[in-house]
């Protein structure tokens, strides 16, 4: 009789942490916002000069995936693998099915021209292999995509596209 009772908190302590576990899995894939690619090696030599290098070849693609929320980049970071980090700090708003390019170097943001430009003339992604991370303004990861250019990038243009 005594094993009953047992096996029942067994089975109860184990369904809530399956229950406690699932939304937090979850959470992670409800933003609407997603990586759709990256041009992470720019076209010719790398330079991070600010009046002759092309950072400003080198993005990222965030897409709004959503049918019908509009979003609003302001608050959102990107990191990479390292810990660079660019963070949106001015307001961006992506119609459903919008997206914006986040370049290298300097330039003018552009909600028209759906450009935002990182103001810093170094490069961010590595050309062999790296890890994006997007967070939501209050913290959570709102989408993450890790990439080898072996694995990814069968042409070798060094662009990888996502989610289709």
């Amino acid at each position: 009789m005594r094993k009953h009772p047992v096996i029942a908190v067994s089975f109860t302590v184990g369904a809530l942490a399956v229950l406690v576990a699932a939304p937090a899995r979850a959470a992670e894939y409800t933003s609407a916002l997603k990586v759709r690619g990256i041009q992470y090696d720019a076209p010719g030599s790398d330079s991070n000069r600010c009046t002759t290098g092309n950072t400003h070849q080198e993005y990222l693609t965030i897409k709004n995936y959503s049918s019908s929320a509009t979003v609003n980049l302001k608050g959102y970071v990107v990191k990479d693998k390292t810990g660079n980090r660019f963070a949106f700090t001015a307001n961006h708003y992506l119609q459903p099915g919008d997206y914006v390019k986040l370049r290298g170097g300097n330039g003018n943001d552009s909600d028209a021209n759906n450009v935002v430009y990182r103001d810093n003339c170094n490069f961010m992604w590595n050309n062999d292999a790296d890890t994006i991370y997007l967070y939501k303004p209050a913290g959570s990861r709102a989408d993450v995509h890790s990439y080898t250019k072996s694995n990814n990038d069968r042409d070798g243009n060094g662009y990888i596209g996502y989610h289709g």
